[in-house]
C-alpha cells in the first residue's frame, strides 16, 4: 500500500450516510468517471427501504453493510478502508495513514462529527455516536445496575426508553424531556412511557430483516454515525432485578465527576465506581456515565486550516455545498450551511439531512464537472425529519417548534392518550410547521399546507376535527 498513487475524478471522505449517499449519487450521475470513497471503517451506512410520505418527507432505514456491496453495484467506484491524515487542497491530493496518495478533481468531505463529551479521557464516560461506541456500551451495561445519561437529544431519548434491567438517572438541562425535538406537551405525552417500568414485552433483540455484519478489532477513528434503529441490533440490559427505573433531573448539568475515593459525603450507602455532582447540588453514584450531548464537526483534518469554518467548527458551505476552497465540497455533520436559508428550513445534524446533502453534493459536483446549470434541491425548502421515540412514529415538518417565529404564532392541538399527538403551528392563519406523533396519516397534507401557504382561517379548528376528513378540503 505504501506510496500507492490513485487518480480519480471524485474523492469522497467518510463512509457514513452522507458519504455513501454522495458516492452512490456520483456513480449514478457520472458512471463514466472514477470515484474513490475513503472510509475509516470496513462497514458503511446505506439508506434502504425508502418510503415517501410526501414530496420531501421520507421514512427510511439505515443498514450497516460491508463496503464491498458498493463496489459490486458500481463498477466506477473504489472503496478504500483507510484513514485520511492530510489533504493538500492546492495540489488536490489526499494522503492516508497507509501511505496512499489519492489525486482528485473534485473532493467531498463527509467525515461527520465526533461526540461532544462532558469530559475527555475518562474511563467511566461513554459517548454514544457510532456502532463501536454502542458495542462498548452494550458490553458495559451487562454488568451495571445504575447509569447516568446526560443529554436531551434523540440518542439520549431512545437510550432511556430502550435500556432494561437497570436504574437510569436522566440529566437534562431543559424543563422537559427531548427538548431538541418536541415541546412540553409532547414531552408529557411521552412521560407515561418513560416511567412505565412494568414492561411485559420481550426484551431480547428485535428481529431485523436484513443482512448484518460485524468487524473485528477496535478502530481508533470510530465509524459512521448511528441510524434511526441502532438500538435494535444490541442487547442493552443491565443486572438489576427491576425492569427499569427512571429518575429525571431537570434543568441541571454535570458540574463535576468524582471517583469513589474522592467522595466525602453522599446519600448513597454503598460505594459506586463513579459519581456525578450536578449543578442542582445533588451527588449521584452510578456504574458509568453516558454522554449523549451532541457532536462536534470533524473539520480538524490537516490541510483544512484555511477553509472557512462556522462557530460550531463546521466547514462553511454555499448553496452548492461547496466550501470556501474551489472544488472542495462538504455534506452532512461536518458542514455548516452558509447560504440564504429558506423560511421553513434550518440545519440540524440528523441522518435525514446527511442523506439529502450527500445526494445533492453528488449533483453539484457532477454538474460542475460537466459545466451544466442546476438549481438547489427542493429538500432545502422545507425541514422534515421522520424518527421513532418510545415506539411511536414521530414526523417533524417545517418550523415544528415555532423556530424563527419569535413566539408570534398560534397552536392547534389534538391529543389522544397512548395513540397520537398532533400539533400545528400557524402564523397569520397559515401553517408553518407540524409535530405528528403516532400513525396520523397527516404528513402529506401538512407538507402541502406549509409549502402552499394556504390561508386556513376559514376552516378554524375543523382542521383537527377527527370526524372531518380535512384532506378533502385540499384535494
Amino acid at each position: 500500500m505504501a506510496d500507492e498513487i490513485i487518480d480519480c475524478t471524485f474523492a469522497i471522505v467518510g463512509g457514513g450516510i452522507a458519504g455513501v449517499s454522495c458516492a452512490e449519487g456520483v456513480s449514478f450521475l457520472a458512471p463514466e468517471e472514477s470515484t474513490v470513497l475513503i472510509t475509516a471503517s470496513p462497514l458503511i451506512k446505506t439508506v434502504t427501504n425508502i418510503i415517501p410520505l410526501g414530496k420531501t418527507v421520507m421514512q427510511f432505514d439505515i443498514e450497516e453493510k460491508n463496503a464491498k456491496t458498493l463496489t459490486e453495484k458500481y463498477a466506477s467506484l473504489q472503496v478504500i478502508h483507510d484513514t485520511v491524515i492530510n489533504i493538500d487542497v492546492n495540489k488536490k491530493c489526499i494522503k492516508t495513514q497507509t501511505g496512499r496518495l489519492i489525486k482528485y478533481t473534485k473532493l467531498c468531505l463527509c467525515n461527520g462529527g465526533r461526540p461532544k463529551l462532558i469530559a475527555e479521557n475518562n474511563k467511566f464516560i461513554i459517548g454514544i455516536r457510532d456502532t463501536e461506541s454502542v458495542i462498548q456500551f452494550s458490553q458495559k451495561i451487562q454488568n451495571a445496575r445504575k447509569i447516568v445519561v446526560v443529554g436531551n437529544g434523540g440518542i439520549a431519548t431512545e437510550l432511556v426508553h430502550e435500556v432494561k434491567n437497570v436504574e437510569v438517572v436522566w440529566v437534562i438541562k431543559d424543563k422537559h424531556i427531548s427538548a431538541t425535538f418536541i415541546d412540553p406537551g409532547a414531552a408529557e405525552f411521552f412521560l407515561q412511557d418513560v416511567y412505565n417500568t412494568d414492561k411485559s414485552e420481550n426484551t431480547d433483540i428485535k428481529p431485523i430483516r436484513r443482512m448484518r455484519y460485524t468487524t473485528t478489532g477496535p478502530s481508533k477513528e470510530g465509524g459512521p454515525a448511528l441510524g434511526p434503529d441502532w438500538h435494535n441490533n444490541f442487547i442493552i440490559k443491565g443486572t438489576s432485578s427491576i425492569c427499569r427505573k427512571v429518575q429525571i433531573e431537570y434543568e441541571c448539568e454535570v458540574n463535576e465527576i468524582l471517583t469513589k475515593e474522592e467522595i466525602t459525603e453522599c446519600s448513597d450507602i454503598e460505594k459506586w465506581p463513579v459519581y456525578v455532582k450536578l449543578t442542582n447540588g445533588k451527588i449521584i453514584g452510578c456504574d458509568f456515565i453516558v454522554s449523549a450531548t451532541g457532536v462536534v464537526p470533524n473539520s480538524n483534518l490537516m490541510g483544512l486550516e484555511n477553509l472557512e469554518k462556522g462557530e460550531d467548527e463546521g466547514l462553511c458551505v454555499d448553496w452548492k455545498l461547496e466550501t470556501s476552497e474551489k472544488d472542495v465540497y462538504a455534506a452532512g455533520d461536518v458542514c455548516t450551511a452558509r447560504w440564504e436559508i429558506a423560511k421553513h428550513w434550518f440545519q440540524m445534524r440528523l441522518w435525514t439531512q446527511a442523506h439529502q446533502m450527500g445526494i445533492y453534493a453528488a449533483k453539484s459536483m457532477t454538474s460542475s464537472l460537466k459545466k451544466e446549470d442546476y438549481m438547489q434541491d427542493f429538500c432545502f425548502e422545507l425541514f422534515t425529519h421522520v424518527t421513532k421515540f418510545f415506539d411511536y412514529k414521530v414526523v417533524l415538518i417545517g418550523l415544528y417548534n415555532g423556530q424563527k417565529l419569535d413566539k408570534n404564532y398560534e397552536i392547534l392541538l389534538r391529543v389522544t392518550r397512548k395513540e397520537e399527538y398532533i400539533k400545528l403551528i400557524l402564523e397569520n392563519g397559515r401553517l408553518q410547521g407540524a409535530v405528528l406523533i403516532g400513525d396520523t396519516n397527516l404528513e402529506e397534507m401538512c407538507e402541502n399546507l406549509v409549502l402552499n401557504q394556504i390561508d386556513l382561517t376559514p376552516y378554524g379548528e375543523d382542521i383537527l376535527d377527527p370526524d372531518i376528513d380535512i384532506e378533502d378540503y385540499f384535494d
